[in-house]
Order: structure tokens, then C-alpha cells, then sequence
């Protein structure tokens, strides 16, 4: 069973309406309250116009290299889902604990925070460091500042665990993503006059059949990594938005578009394509009949991809944590790769839960993942102490 301050921790963390478009500060508050009083050094790094925060905590010696144990506080949203109990209450059927953010991720910070005292308790000759920071859910926004914190205040960890849900198996790589949100300005007017005018849906269908192109020959022709469930870089259209009526040409359409690429694969260049292909042959027919249309492409959301060597010694010493030797790629992103990116900090990621569960209705997390979780940061707490 966990112990009685995980599940505690995860009931407090789970009221916490952390949606992306809310603040997380009562949250970070109640983690600061806890951490002043027990005694352990924490620094926050704030966004004050977005009314967010991020924690960097040290539990042990600050001056040698230690272990990142890295989660966000942020969830995705439940309008317009179906549960079938209070998603910001935690709620235990069967021996699985149902709220939003029991599994992405708010378990692993529960294990973390729940097992301070015996962090404590033991002569840590190299410390743990807690990570955790905000807005992950919609592009990794608040690790950035929190890692360069870190590297300009002299943090020099030695490995950094992601803990978002992998079922506690240690996952060596995951796909890079940039993704853009397009708005096509054409020339509308009455449809009679089709010929004379621009239509921006026709142009944006175009652009949303590139897309598919590049996504086909992805998978007809692209590199392939056969630990990946899917194993080759993929290209998306999310939404594709515009027209009012039959007999009015458009004059607007918005689309919303990503390429997730194995880490070997250059998503710069990937989505370079799309971008090329609106500059250099769709636009320059539209602004031929009207000078003012045009094509706008606006980043999204960008993380870079995560390739670590199944051998290296950060992976070798996370399957000693999860008391297992197999190891997985996943095709979904996390911060992972933005701490070897930005601090040349060696990561994995290795959490409680299924990615099935995530983003769902009735999320939940099962007690024996947080059971399996504890046995992992144990194994830390011991690395760290020996």
C-alpha cells in the first residue's frame, strides 16, 4: 500500500483546479508551506504576468552533482467530459484513483513530496532535486525558465527523471513536435464572382493536402525505430476552419497543424517544407489577384525529441531504480529532452500510470503504480545516501 503522506498528497494536489489557462500559484504556495516548515531550501521562479511558478527544491548537499526528479503541476482540461465523480476530488473504485491529474502527472509529485521524511532521514552525500514547473500541457512552457535558472545558478545534476506515466518503465527516447496555427486571408466576396476572387478554404485545402503528402511519404519512405509504437515521424491537421455560407466566397480559414519526428529527424526542416510550400506557390497566385491576402503561420508549440543511449549510464541507473531492464520510446513528448537541450543534464522518463489514462474522462491511476513509484524513489534516496 502507499504510504499514508503519498495518498495525502495526492488528494491535496488533485483539489487544485491546475487547468493550463489557471494560475498554479495556490498550489506552488501550499508545496513552499510544506518545504519551509520542513526545513528544506527551495527556489521559486516566477512568470508574474501569467500569475505561475516553478519550484527548483535540494534536499542534501547543493554544491555536488545529484538526481532530478522532474513533474509538472499543470493538467489538461475536463469541459465537455463525462465523469462519473468529482475530477478534483480523488476518488478510490477497485483499487484505482480516479481525478484529473491522478495519472499526467500528479501522481509522481505526490510520491516526491510524500516521501520527504525519509529523504530526510537519511545522510544524503548527493542530493535530490525537485523540478516542478507549469504549463507542460501546452508546449512545455514553464520547465524553459526553470531550467535556465538552473544553469545560471550553477545546478549541475548528474542524471534528471521525468516522471510522467510509463507504467514505471524507463523510456529512453520520444518524438520532437512543432506545431503552428495557420490563418489564411483571402478575397471574399459573392460567389458568382469565384473566378475574380480568392478562396481561402480552397487555398487552405491545398495546404492541408501537403500535409498529407508529407505524412504518407513519412510513412512510405521516412527513418524508422521499430521501439516506437508508431515508428516514423508523423505530420497532422488538427482543425481546418473557414467559409459562412454556399454563394460567399471566403475570405478566412484557420488551420491547426504538427509534425511529431523521431529525434534523428530534422522537424525544422519538416515543417520548413509546409511553410516553403504557402510562401513560394500558394501565395504568390493569391496576392496575384489580391495583394493583401496572404498565409500566417504562427508557432504553436515546439519540444525538442529525447534519444538517450539505452547504455548510457543514466539509463542503466534508472532501471536500477525500477528494479527492471527493459526499456521503451514513446511517441508522446515531455520536458525530457529540453533538459538535455538547454543543460546537458542526462534524462529518462519513468513514471506511475498509462498513457491510456491520460487526458481521459475518469482518469485514474492505479495504488500499485504508486506503490511501484515509492520502491523507485527509495532506490534514489538509497544511490543518494550510499
Amino acid at each position: 500500500m502507499p504510504n499514508p503522506q503519498t495518498l495525502d498528497w495526492l488528494a491535496r494536489l488533485i483539489s487544485f483546479d491546475t487547468t493550463s489557462r489557471n494560475s498554479n500559484l495556490p498550489l506552488i504556495e501550499a508545496v513552499e508551506e510544506f518545504l519551509t516548515a520542513e526545513g528544506i531550501f527551495f527556489e521559486r521562479v516566477e512568470n508574474t504576468e501569467e500569475k505561475k511558478a516553478s519550484l527548483i527544491t535540494t534536499l542534501g548537499p547543493r554544491d555536488v552533482p545529484g538526481i532530478v526528479l522532474s513533474g509538472h503541476t499543470d493538467t489538461v482540461p475536463v469541459d465537455g467530459q463525462e465523469w462519473t465523480s468529482d475530477p478534483f476530488t480523488v476518488t478510490e473504485r477497485d483499487g484505482k484513483l480516479y481525478g484529473r491529474g491522478t495519472c499526467d502527472m500528479k501522481g509522481f509529485l505526490a510520491v516526491c513530496l510524500g516521501m520527504v521524511a525519509e529523504m530526510k532521514a537519511q545522510p544524503l552525500k548527493k542530493p535530490i532535486h525537485f523540478a516542478i514547473s507549469y504549463d507542460e500541457e501546452v508546449g512545455c512552457v514553464g520547465v524553459r525558465p526553470l531550467i535556465e535558472h538552473m544553469v545560471a545558478t550553477g545546478y549541475k545534476p548528474e542524471a534528471c527523471i521525468v516522471g510522467e506515466p510509463t507504467s514505471m518503465q524507463v523510456v529512453v527516447g520520444h518524438k520532437g513536435k512543432k506545431s503552428y496555427a495557420t490563418v489564411i486571408t483571402g478575397a471574399g466576396g459573392h460567389s458568382s464572382r469565384a473566378p475574380e476572387l480568392v478562396n481561402a478554404v480552397e487555398a487552405g485545402g491545398r495546404l492541408v493536402a501537403k500535409v498529407a503528402d508529407l505524412s504518407d511519404r513519412l510513412a512510405a519512405e521516412g527513418r524508422r525505430d521499430d521501439l516506437y509504437d508508431i515508428p516514423h515521424s508523423t505530420a497532422h491537421v488538427g482543425t481546418f476552419h473557414g467559409g459562412t455560407a454556399l454563394n460567399i466566397v471566403p475570405e478566412l480559414a484557420t488551420i491547426d497543424w504538427e509534425v511529431r519526428a523521431l529525434p534523428e529527424d530534422d522537424v525544422e526542416a519538416l515543417t520548413g517544407e509546409i511553410i516553403a510550400y504557402a510562401t513560394d506557390t500558394l501565395e504568390p497566385v493569391m496576392k496575384a489577384k489580391a495583394p493583401h491576402t496572404g498565409i500566417e503561420f504562427k508557432l504553436k508549440s515546439a519540444f525538442p525529441g529525447l534519444s538517450t543511449s539505452p547504455d548510457a549510464p543514466v539509463a542503466v541507473l534508472a532501471k536500477h531504480f525500477a528494479g527492471r531492464n527493459d526499456h521503451a520510446k514513446v511517441a508522446y513528448g515531455t520536458e525530457a529532452g529540453l533538459f538535455v537541450e538547454m543543460a546537458g543534464i542526462p534524462t529518462v522518463v519513468c513514471g506511475p500510470g498509462s498513457i491510456v489514462q491520460a487526458h481521459q474522462p475518469d482518469e485514474y491511476l492505479e495504488k500499485n503504480q504508486l506503490d511501484a513509484c515509492e520502491a523507485f524513489i527509495r532506490r534514489v534516496i538509497a544511490y543518494c545516501a550510499a
